[in-house]
């Protein structure tokens, strides 16, 4: 996967203003099945963002466990929150986010 640049980056992060988290990652960390979450809203949607609930001081490491698992990219953390991007390949041209 191509690296994205600053101004990608920006773009990016004035997209995911207007959403609200998909995903919560609570006490129990990274599981499994967080990480299909993440990869399940990572395709539907390409943006999103991952709240940390919990586990507040680790929350960078989490963020880029999160992203390495999910081959997706850490835009930004805004506070307690991720903002991960992923381009979906088989998602309709129309629907697709622009970078």
């Amino acid at each position: 996967m191509k690296e994205i640049t600053g101004s990608q980056k920006r773009k990016l992060k004035s997209l995911a203003h207007k959403l609200k988290p998909v995903v919560l990652i609570g006490q129990k960390g990274i599981t499994e099945s967080l990480v299909k979450a993440v990869d399940k809203a990572l395709e539907d949607h390409e943006l999103i963002k991952v709240k940390f609930i919990d586990l507040k001081d680790e929350k960078i490491e989490l963020a880029a466990k999160v992203v390495s698992d999910t081959d997706s990219f850490l835009v930004n953390m805004i506070g307690n929150t991720a903002i991960i991007y992923r381009e979906n390949p088989e998602r309709p041209k129309e629907e697709k986010i622009k970078i």
